[in-house]
């Protein structure tokens, strides 16, 4: 299972224990050319032999999806198609409302003292982590 946060010029990605208990952060890809990102992100998922993706989802506070949320909606869907056009098995996709998991990620590195230069390079990371691991919650309690 692969936890995705889709940015403009970042795409902050988490991985799923083996158990599905936990989330950990893998490196965060470097927005390049839209082929190139598409590419990159299937080289993870057939890596991890992921059958889910957790994707966060932009909603505005009042729960209606945005602009940027009908961007990351397009670029899953992209994805998809690509997936599809190289004959591999798609992901089941979960769109997680991600409202403020950017701001949690950086107050938890506010707390941990970590420079604004190294927040910079893990926030996106930090904030896919927490979007697989509310859905990996969230499943937990179901099963109890």
């Amino acid at each position: 299972m692969i936890g995705l946060d889709v940015g403009d010029r970042r795409i902050g990605i988490a991985a799923a224990d083996g158990l599905g208990i936990t989330a950990q952060g893998l490196p965060t890809l470097e927005r390049r050319k839209p082929a190139e990102d598409l590419d990159a992100l299937i080289r993870v998922l057939n890596e991890r032999k992921a059958s889910k993706l957790v994707v966060g989802l932009p909603k505005n506070m009042d729960g209606s999806i945005g602009f940027q949320g009908e961007k990351v909606r397009e670029f899953i869907q992209a994805l998809l198609e690509r997936i599809a056009e190289a004959g591999l098995a798609l992901p089941e996709v979960i769109y997680w409302d991600e409202r403020l998991t950017t701001v949690a990620a950086h107050r938890t590195l506010l707390e941990a003292d970590v420079s604004r230069k190294k927040r910079k390079g893990v926030v996106d990371k930090l904030s896919a982590v927490f979007i697989l691991q509310g859905y990996l919650d969230r499943e937990a309690q179901k099963r109890c």
